[in-house]
């Protein structure tokens, strides 16, 4: 893996050599398929029917679908895979299924009889959770899903799936990271209907910030994905998918309460204005008002906090070609975390007892808009804009070397502009796809760190640069990528961006995704490509505010850049007369640069710098998952997955803290007939991980080789039942059934003043079982 050290034009070369075999690859053309649906006995067109492939017996996901215009007529593209039959159906009309030439490009005209769907009802295996047709090894999260946990915020969203680890930040704060390839979550680009969202300063606690209900599905996506997203991107991406305007529930009501005396209450409501105009508006409110001490440590198990979240979408559809959408959103959060007695309404209230505050304030907006040429569907052209204003404050209590009780304070704003402008259309036929654009990233962060530490030796304007940190990056680029799919098994994507920072100067990101399929069955994928951002080493790392350790920040931060490449393999079978999915999967991640966190080197000191010249820090992942159904009703995954995550700490190569090595997975789910009654149970194990504990004796950097502390191995159970009525959804659960908790999960709580405090150093359940319930009621 030595040429992913450096920016080495590896995908370039991979792209010139496929390029010629492309060209001449070409025998047939590969045409869409068009058509009109009808009522039948009348002329009048049938608008918003659903055009599909007949799913594969196999893999039961054949291809894209389409939905008829005002007029009636549709356009289908072809799958990657031959397919010979489509499903035309229509709510209130009987479906029709029609064979279709497998080459050419015909017309077809399709009249669907009245009939009332309410005297049939058809039920269908759901579709596998990996992708067939996708270039990208990627997973997809149903709605569905997200009803087998709690599933409050985006957080809990993962606890039914192995690709992503969700890990508790510190044990004050009650913050939710989640980790892709063994790499922090900042590594992994969150975008929200494919724009990117909750970036920055807002990573902290940005999985609480997307309510479980308002979500239709979330697509994860391991490699560094598409161009067209952005540069930020390097062990992938998770895209969350909100509810749409004219596809959700006119009225969900979700509420949820547990015995540490949290509740969640969720509305959302959408209308069909005109045929043109749709609009859902998103409503989310939670409270933790009750202070809960389970392991006796004299802190919160979890914080006292409240937030009011709201997103309100607009949709427009013309008959032209014309498609536009806009998206407002407003969030206000207040949290409380500490010792049991902290008030902070009291005088001195941070040097009396220990005490944690933030509140956060957040206002997002956005519009797309986007134009297809009515005769030419597969060109368009659409305009991307988004703003986000995200402010914060935070205060921690904390004390000096010198046995000083003061405040340790974290304020920041931040202000983000982004402009995106795409074209898309074809190289003579729909075999070759290409998509160009320009950007323009603009970001103000305006940043406030005190410790409450004074040096003699420090002159105002040091003190003041110390201080603040302000930063202001404006980043305009160009990008394009060329997709070829040929009729049957081969699809590559090619990526290349170019963008102009302003401070750190020309930056350039080339991607590769191949898919293969050698097989009916048998799907191949290799993907390699390069990432780049900009730490923000404070918010990055904001968990660690929470422990004794002074924050020392390198003077010339550079941004981190690395390398990323795998691949996976997936095989659809036949089980027991049931679809299964086997996948594995490889990647590894190299840094040519990387703001590294040395927890190791000196215990109280927290040193931030970039990786140093000669060292290495890289990341290396291997999953195996097999998703099957044994018994009519009875869905199961299990997983495997092996990590190895090391950087370069003094000069020497040590695991990441905090991130194990082994971990398995597997998840049953039991649903009767009619879905009337669903159970899931879910059980996670985790291997040994490294720490580097505050008071640990450490002897790192002396000459001799330094050898982590690791945990115990440990799992957690999660069981949840569900009892559906026609409109009604009454659930409960457990989490953590056996009741397992980390040993103390703050180092010197009974001295939190003192030079041992440490809090940041979780890797166990804090307040051990938690139970559950809650009710979900819709009005389709």
């Amino acid at each position: 893996m030595d040429f992913l050290r450096g920016p080495r034009p590896l995908p370039f070369i991979l792209l010139l050599s496929i390029l010629p075999l492309l060209g001449q690859a070409q025998s047939s053309l590969i045409e869409p398929v068009r058509g009109l649906v009808t009522e039948a006995g009348k002329t009048s067109p049938l608008p918003g029917a659903i055009v599909r492939w007949l799913p594969d017996a196999a893999t039961d996901n054949a291809g894209p679908v389409a939905t008829t215009d005002a007029s009636g007529g549709f356009v289908l593209p072809r799958p990657a895979r031959a397919a010979s039959r489509l499903v035309v159906q229509a709510l209130g009309y009987r479906a029709d299924t029609l064979a279709v030439a497998p080459s050419g490009a015909p017309y077809l005209r399709v009249a669907l009889r009245a009939g009332s769907e309410l005297n049939e009802v058809v039920v269908t295996d759901r579709a596998p959770a990996y992708s067939s047709l996708t270039p990208t090894n990627t997973q997809l999260i149903t709605a569905r899903d997200l009803t087998k946990s709690a599933c409050c915020n985006l957080a809990e969203s993962f606890e039914t799936n192995a690709a992503v680890e969700v890990t508790t930040s510190d044990a004050v704060s009650g913050a939710k990271q989640i980790q892709l390839l063994g790499l922090d979550g900042s590594y992994s680009l969150l975008t929200v209907d494919n724009q990117p969202a909750l970036r920055g300063l807002a990573a902290p606690y940005r999985l609480g910030y997307l309510a479980g209900p308002w979500i239709e599905g979330i697509e994860i996506i391991k490699g560094t994905g598409s161009v067209v997203n952005g540069y930020e991107a390097i062990s992938g991406q998770v895209n969350v998918k909100l509810k749409e305007p004219e596809n959700t529930d006119q009225l969900l009501f979700n509420a949820y309460g547990n015995d540490l005396g949290k509740f969640d209450v969720n509305l959302n409501s959408s209308a069909r204005i005109s045929p043109k105009w749709s609009t859902v508006l998103l409503l989310h409110t939670d409270h933790l008002g009750r202070r809960v001490d389970r392991n006796q440590d004299g802190f919160l198990d979890l914080p006292l906090a409240t937030q009011y979240n709201a997103f309100n979408k607009w949709k427009y559809k013309s008959t032209r070609g014309i498609v536009s959408e806009v998206g407002l959103g407003a969030l206000r959060e207040t949290r409380q975390g500490g010792q049991m007695n902290f008030r902070e309404s009291e005088a001195n209230a941070f040097a009396t007892s220990y005490g944690t505050t933030q509140t956060t304030t957040r206002y997002t907006g956005y519009a797309k808009t986007s134009y297809t040429w009515p005769t030419r569907p597969f060109q368009s052209l659409g305009l991307l804009l988004s703003g986000t204003d995200h402010d914060f404050t935070s205060a921690y209590s904390y004390g000096t070397p010198d046995r000083l009780r003061t405040v340790r304070r974290y304020d920041g704003t931040q202000r983000t502009g982004l402009g995106t402008l795409l074209f898309q259309s074809v190289l003579g036929n729909t075999a070759h796809v290409y998509r160009a654009g320009l950007s323009f990233l603009y970001d103000d962060y305006r940043e406030v760190f005190d410790d409450g530490r004074r040096y003699t030796t420090e002159s105002p304007t040091d003190l003041a640069a110390r201080l603040h940190r302000n930063r202001q990056e404006r980043v305009p680029g160009a990008f394009a990528e060329y997709t070829y799919q040929n009729s049957h098994n081969l699809t590559v994507v090619a990526g290349f961006r170019a963008d102009r920072h302003n401070l750190y100067g020309w930056q350039y990101t080339p991607r590769l995704n191949v898919k293969f399929d050698p097989a009916k069955n048998t799907v191949l994928r290799v993907s390699a490509g390069r990432g780049f951002r900009v730490a923000n080493p404070i918010a990055d790392n904001a968990s660690l505010l929470v422990s004794a350790r002074e924050f020392l920040i390198g003077n010339n931060l550079q941004p981190e850049r690395a390398w990323n490449l795998g691949g996976s393999a997936t095989q659809y079978f036949t089980l027991l007369g049931h679809s299964a999915t086997f996948v594995v999967d490889y990647y590894h991640t190299e840094f040519d640069n990387q703001v590294v966190v040395d927890m190791y080197t000196a215990p109280t000191t927290l040193m931030i710098d970039n990786l140093p010249a000669g060292g290495r820090s890289f990341a290396r992942s291997l999953q195996t998952e097999l998703q099957a159904e044994p018994l009519k009703g009875l869905h199961v995954k299990a997983a495997y997955k092996y990590l190895d995550v090391r950087t370069t700490y003094e000069n020497q190569l040590l695991p990441r803290p905090l991130t194990p090595n082994h971990r398995a997975f597997l998840n049953l789910g039991y649903a009767t007939a009619f879905d009337k009654w669903r159970g899931d149970l879910t059980v996670q194990w985790f291997g040994q991980r490294p720490v580097a504990h505050i008071d640990h004796p450490h002897q790192h950097g002396s000459g001799q080789e330094y050898v982590p502390a690791t945990t115990p191995r440990f799992a957690l159970l999660n069981l949840q039942a569900t009892r559906a009525f026609r409109r009604l959804e009454v659930y409960a659960g457990v989490e953590n059934l056996t009741d397992y908790r980390q040993p103390n999960p703050i180092d010197g709580a009974a001295a939190p003043f003192g030079q041992t405090f440490d809090a940041a150093m979780v890797w166990g359940p804090v307040y051990g079982r938690l139970t559950y319930a809650g009710l979900r009621y819709r009005i389709e």
